[in-house]
């Protein structure tokens, strides 16, 4: 009679049956493409839907590998999802060097700051909530189907990964109890929990990849918090 391996049981246990669904980081990477094919002009680099049909390349590229759900992933599609993500951050934080230059610019419109900033911030929170969600612990692919004693060192510490000891119906989520593993939604609230907070809230970061992106991505939302708050108040001044 052969016995249970406990490594594959742990795998079971695990939400790894279906994968994770490829919905919500493809809407958010559409929703970044069209947040800057609407940036004001004085925001741009270049074509208006050069950055955009890039994105959306990539995009076609990583959906079709996994057209509903994370199954299986490929050397140049997990380059083409990275990239991707990167993308979206470079493209946004060369938006916010030319949100600051327009600063200089007295003749431009505070209407028109003040909507350049807000896509800004919305596109770096979902810049760098891609960028969490495709690194943290080898990608979404590797986070449901590897070991986890194989899996690289995690990034970031989730709640549920520390609370197997707290009372039952707060411990029955737990990773090791549960086989919770994190989704894009999870990366994504880590990402507008720093850019609204400029500091980790309930999820901390371990490695050192993990604190300079968040710390990026913090002095970026701050820039543009004050950036907006600068330009409110020499509007008040000036009327």
């Amino acid at each position: 009679m052969t016995g249970r391996n406990p490594f594959d049981e742990e795998l079971s246990h695990r939400r790894t049956a279906a994968g994770e669904n490829r919905l919500p980081p493809a809407i958010a990477t559409l929703v970044a493409a069209v947040a800057y094919a609407l940036l004001p002009e004085p925001l741009l680099f270049g074509p208006r839907l050069t950055i955009p049909l890039i994105e959306l390349a990539l995009l076609t590229a990583v959906v079709l590998m996994n057209p509903r759900r994370m199954v299986r992933q490929s050397r140049w599609s997990r380059i083409a999802a990275v990239l991707l993500a990167a993308l979206v951050i470079a493209a946004n934080l060369v938006a916010l060097g030319m949100l600051i230059r327009t600063l200089l610019v007295p003749s431009t419109s505070g209407s028109s700051l003040l909507l350049g900033a807000m896509q800004v911030w919305l596109t770096n929170v979902i810049g760098f909530g891609l960028v969490y969600w495709e690194l943290d612990r080898g990608g979404p692919v590797a986070r449901r189907n590897v070991r986890r004693e194989e899996l690289p060192p995690a990034d970031w510490r989730f709640s549920q990964d520390e609370n197997d000891d707290a009372v039952v119906e707060v411990s029955i989520g737990a990773s090791a109890k549960s086989g919770w593993v994190p989704t894009f939604i999870d990366y994504l609230y880590l990402s507008l929990t720093n850019s609204s907070a400029f500091s980790p809230t309930d999820t901390m970061p371990l490695t050192t990849r993990a604190k300079i992106l968040m710390g990026l991505e913090a002095t970026a939302a701050l820039l543009i918090s004050l950036l907006v708050i600068a330009r409110a108040v020499g509007s008040l001044a000036g009327g």
